[in-house]
C-alpha cells in the first residue's frame, strides 16, 4: 500500500492500514510530515454540529472524534475542554440560530442549546455586550494540531511503515495489477495507492489515472496569534454564524496558551505559497477587537497562513477505482484534523470491500507523545532537562534532543518547531536560533538559519 501525502489524513491513513496489518509506504514531497495544508489550522476538535446532514464529512468527523477520545489517554494527546458558542451579533444572525440548533440535533449533537445574550455574557464576560444570543455546543474542544498526526505517523512507523521524504511522485504506471511508482530517487511498487495529496490531489489523480474527477481550488486562510496574556480574555471558542461559503472567522484560545483569530477565506491559484498580507491581518485584528474589546491593545505574537484544499464542490472528494487499485481522500478542508481518523477507517473499508485483506498485529505498539499543551505539566517543570533553549515557549534541551532522536525525527526546522514549540513565541526564534542550530543543523535537510531567513 502506497500512501501519497503525509498531512494529517495521510498520517491517519498510514496508521489505520498499518494497524490492520498492511505493508505501508508513505510518499511525501516535503522534508517532513504536515508540511502542506495540515501545518496551519485552528486546531478545533469538531462535533459535526453544523456539517451537512447525512454527509460523509459528518460521518467521518464523528467517527474521528470518537476514536480520538478513545486513544488520547494511551497516546498522551491533550484536549482543552472549552466548548464553543456560535454568537449572533445582529437580528438576522439571531434569527438563523434555531435552524442551526435543529441541524445540530439532527446531526446527533443533542447537548447543543441556544443561550440568551445575558447567558453568553455570564459565560464570557469579556466579549462585546452587544451579543444578542448564541448556540452553545459544549463538546467542541481544542487539541494539539501537530502532536496528534505525529502520533498517528509514529505508530505507523513502529508497525513497519516506510516513510519517504523529499520524494515527489513523478511517474506512475500500472502493469499486471501492480503500481510502479517513482518517488524522488526511489522506485517502488504497490498493489494499491491512496491519494492523500491535499492541494496536489487532483494533479496526483491525473498522474495516476490520466484524468481527475475533481479540481482543487486552493483557499488561503490567514491567522493572527495574540500574546499569551490574551488567553485570559476568552475561555470558549467563539464561532460566527456560518454562511454558504465559509465557516467564517473564529476567535479561540490555542492549546499552547495563546489566543488566535482567523482564518480568512481567499481563493488563489498558487498551491505552494500562502503569503500573509497586511490589509487582511489588520482586518482580523480589528474584528477580534470588536468581539473582545480587551484585544484592541493586545500585542500580536505571530501571523501565519495556510492553504486549504478546497475543490470544485463543497464536499469531501473520497472515491475509489478498485480495479485500478486506486483510492482517493481529496478535497479535505478545514474539518480534516477531526475527521482524519474517520476518513482513514472509511477508506480502509473501501479497500477491504474491494477484496483486499491483511492480518492485524496481535499487540500493536502505542507511542506516548510528549506534552506541549500549556494547561498540562510541561517538561521544563521536571528536573534534569539540561536547561531552557527557547525561553518564550519554555522548550528544554531535553525536548529538542528527544525530538531529534524520536522514531520519526523532524526533517526540517518547521518539523522541529511543530514537535517542540521552539521559536514560536514572542521573539520568533531571535534568541534561540543559535542554540537550536548547534543542536540540530546536522540532522535537518537545511541549516536552521537558512530556513528561518527564507
Amino acid at each position: 500500500m502506497a500512501i501519497i501525502g503525509a498531512g494529517v489524513v495521510g498520517c491517519a491513513m498510514a496508521r489505520r492500514f498499518a494497524l490492520e496489518g498492511a505493508r505501508v509506504a508513505v510518499i511525501e514531497a516535503a522534508p517532513d510530515i504536515l508540511s502542506g495544508a495540515s501545518k496551519a489550522n485552528s486546531a478545533i476538535l469538531h462535533t459535526g454540529f453544523d456539517a451537512p446532514p447525512g454527509s460523509l464529512e459528518l460521518a467521518c468527523m464523528q467517527d474521528g472524534y470518537r476514536e480520538y477520545m478513545e486513544i488520547r489517554g494511551a497516546m498522551n494527546l491533550p484536549v482543552l475542554e472549552t466548548g464553543a458558542m456560535v454568537a449572533a451579533w445582529t437580528a438576522e444572525e439571531e434569527a438563523r440560530l434555531p435552524a442551526l440548533l435543529a441541524q445540530a440535533h439532527g446531526n446527533g449533537v443533542g447537548d447543543a442549546r441556544i443561550v440568551t445574550g445575558a447567558e453568553a455574557l455570564e459565560r464570557e464576560p469579556q466579549i462585546a455586550p452587544s451579543v444578542r444570543a448564541a448556540l452553545l455546543v459544549p463538546r467542541e474542544h481544542l487539541v494539539d494540531p501537530w502532536s496528534a498526526p505525529l502520533a498517528y505517523a509514529t505508530q505507523a512507523k513502529m508497525l513497519g511503515a516506510r516513510f519517504l521524504f523529499n520524494a515527489p511522485l513523478s511517474a506512475a504506471r500500472r502493469e499486471g495489477g501492480i503500481w510502479h511508482l517513482q518517488a524522488g530517487d526511489t522506485a517502488l511498487t504497490a498493489a494499491s495507492v491512496v491519494n492523500c495529496a491535499g492541494n496536489q490531489g487532483d494533479r496526483i489523480e491525473a498522474l495516476l489515472l490520466g484524468r481527475s474527477r475533481f479540481e482543487i481550488r486552493p483557499r488561503k486562510g490567514q491567522f493572527v496569534v495574540f500574546d499569551k496574556a490574551s488567553a485570559a480574555l476568552l475561555r470558549t471558542i467563539l464561532l460566527p454564524v456560518p454562511t454558504e461559503r465559509t465557516k467564517g472567522v473564529v476567535l479561540t484560545r490555542t492549546i499552547f496558551g495563546n489566543l488566535l483569530v482567523g482564518p480568512t477565506a481567499e481563493e488563489q491559484e498558487d498551491r505552494e505559497r500562502p503569503e500573509v498580507t497586511r490589509p487582511e491581518l489588520e482586518t482580523l485584528i480589528a474584528h477580534a477587537g470588536r468581539l473582545v474589546p480587551g484585544l484592541a491593545e493586545m500585542p500580536v505574537t505571530a501571523v501565519y497562513a495556510g492553504l486549504r484544499p478546497a475543490s470544485d464542490r463543497k464536499e469531501y472528494r473520497v472515491h475509489a477505482e478498485p480495479e485500478q487499485g486506486y483510492f482517493c481522500a481529496g478535497g479535505i478542508r478545514s474539518t480534516g484534523l477531526t475527521a482524519a481518523l474517520g476518513i482513514a477507517r472509511h477508506v480502509f473499508g473501501l479497500w477491504q470491500g474491494a477484496g483486499h485483506a491483511a492480518a492485524p498485529p496481535a499487540d500493536p505498539p502505542v507511542p506516548v507523545m510528549p506534552n506541549l499543551a500549556e494547561h498540562l505539566p510541561r517538561d521544563w517543570q521536571a528536573p534534569g532537562h539540561d536547561g531552557i533553549v527557547c525561553h518564550c515557549e519554555m522548550v528544554t534541551a531535553r525536548e529538542i534532543r528527544a525530538a531529534l532522536d524520536s522514531p520519526l525525527p523532524p526533517g526540517d526546522f518547521g518539523g522541529l518547531r511543530r514537535r517542540t514549540r521552539c521559536a514560536m513565541g514572542r521573539c520568533q526564534g531571535f534568541n534561540c536560533l543559535a542554540r537550536l542550530s548547534s543542536m540540530a543543523d546536522d540532522r535537518l535537510s537545511r541549516p536552521i538559519a537558512a530556513e528561518a531567513g527564507a
